[in-house]
């Protein structure tokens, strides 16, 4: 079986942790804009899975986004 085969196909807003390119998508916001905000100290919708890869928490982000007028 190929590795394309065994993948799931999960609509984005339905997932939990998005990658930077899907959060991007998702919002409209660009990926660098995205990424400046994931390594800044205290970022409430990061997920660090180690020290140079981070993935983003939907629901916290779209909080984020409601409450934040400029990122």
């Amino acid at each position: 079986m190929k590795k394309e085969d065994k993948q799931i196909n999960i609509p984005v807003w339905e997932k939990l942790l998005l990658t930077v390119e899907e959060a991007s998508v998702y919002s409209n916001i660009g990926i660098n804009a995205i990424r400046d905000s994931l390594y800044t100290p205290g970022c409430p919708f990061a997920f660090y899975v180690t020290k140079s890869r981070a993935l983003i928490v939907r629901e916290e982000f779209e909080k984020y986004i409601k409450e934040v007028k400029r990122l």
